[in-house]
């Protein structure tokens, strides 16, 4: 296995060598879609740095035995496994290789200038990651702003660390995934200078819809929106005639930037934050480009995206693995429904006049009433209980039986 592919050498069925994210980027680029250009760093790679430096064995002494319900040990075992990698030294042939990919991407033959240094993006991409039985997803790191070789290879580093992160660690046991035999890829990709940025669902992931396209989206880079850290516009696209059926515009005080080398937080202008930030004509466009990645792929796709100017740019597609047509969702999708006939017959009804029974108007919830606080659901449900807040997996341990 090569060191280093360029996407025009891959497509969706290179999972070994790219895992789920970079091979899907491979395809989508393939395809002729908007995607940043860029390049994998594979996961062979990843594995000759293991051996080089001796750390299957170090991986294997810390989590063979294990007990993942042990919160501490979990933290104390995941600790130690990334520390070992991100300590261990990087093969001169692979930092090399890396070093070689960087600088065609800056459009150099040899090291670029200061200027001609290229801000990329550095993604994980597990190579079970996103499989049909698995949801890998959102589990390792991302590095966004990266410039220069130097801090390249570093990064790529980190990312192989985060395949340990205690969460990482604990999905795998509890699914009966072999630490060593799941590899990490990494994508290299020009970053986007996104003024906007968000994610795509091409089913309803509250309701279970699959003729419906979920568009949700907002300023700044999308590390803000995907880690769920701020309020984005919500908008649903019905896929029979390509039209926004409703929107919700969140309000929006902070965003992810570009800085020196990486990111920060930011303020959003007062005048922004409650406005809609993705105009009808960029959600359409995404919405477009959605339809046309699921219907590639046979299945629906959860995908995230960045808009650059007037250029719109799909950095993301796998499959929703977590889609269920629940009997919650089933209900929820119901209830929707109803209150959306409720609403077109107030509408249509002589002012003054009154529903046609009490019964019916009690089974829509009645006409009337102070709205004590409205948004976009999160769930259908699931469970209830007190709610116990943890900063990251070290602090597992607070939670009690019952507790969400």
């Amino acid at each position: 296995m090569k060191t280093v592919y360029w996407f025009n050498e891959l497509s969706k069925k290179n999972l070994a060598e790219a895992g789920g994210k970079g091979a899907n980027l491979a395809e989508m680029a393939n395809m002729g879609l908007p995607v940043p250009p860029g390049f994998i760093v594979s996961s062979g790679a990843y594995f000759d740095f293991l051996d080089a430096n001796g750390l299957r064995d170090v991986i294997s002494e810390e989590t063979g035995k294990l007990d993942v319900n042990d919160e501490r040990a979990l933290g104390r075992a995941s600790e130690a496994v990334k520390a070992a990698i991100i300590g261990a030294r990087m093969p001169k042939d692979t930092a090399a290789e890396i070093t070689r990919a960087y600088n065609k991407l800056c459009g150099v033959s040899v090291m670029p200038a200061a200027s001609q240094e290229v801000p990329v993006a550095v993604r994980s991409s597990a190579t079970a990651e996103d499989l049909p039985e698995a949801s890998f997803a959102g589990q390792q790191a991302t590095f966004l702003n990266i410039k220069g070789s130097d801090n390249l290879v570093k990064s790529v580093q980190e990312c192989w660390a985060s395949l340990f992160e205690a969460r990482a660690i604990y999905y795998r046991i509890q699914n009966d995934f072999e630490h060593l035999k799941v590899g990490i890829a990494v994508v290299v990709q020009k970053l986007a200078f996104s003024d906007k940025s968000g994610i795509i669902f091409t089913a309803n992931p509250v309701t279970g819809a699959e003729d419906e396209i979920v568009v949700e989206g907002g300023v700044g880079l999308g590390e803000a929106i995907v880690s769920g850290s701020v309020t984005p516009d919500s908008f649903i696209v019905s896929k029979e005639n390509m039209q926004i059926k409703s929107r919700v515009i969140g309000r929006q005080d902070r965003m992810v930037i570009r800085a020196a080398n990486g990111t920060e937080w930011k303020n959003v202008p007062e005048a922004l934050q409650s406005r809609q930030k993705l105009s009808d004509a960029e959600v359409l466009g995404l919405a477009g480009y959605a339809k046309k990645i699921e219907e590639h792929y046979g299945k629906p796709q959860d995908l995230e995206f960045a808009i650059e100017g007037k250029k719109l740019f799909i950095v993301q597609s796998r499959p929703i693995t977590t889609l269920k047509k629940t009997a919650a969702a089933k209900a929820l999708r119901q209830a929707n429904e109803a209150e959306q006939s409720r609403r077109v017959e107030a509408r249509s009804r002589p002012t003054g006049a009154q529903p046609a029974s009490t019964e019916s108007a009690a089974a829509t919830g009645g006409s009337e009433g102070k709205v004590l606080l409205k948004g976009a659901p999160a769930s259908p449900g699931r469970a209830s209980g007190p709610v116990c807040v943890v900063v990251g997996a070290k602090e597992g341990y607070k939670v009690r039986k019952g507790d969400v």
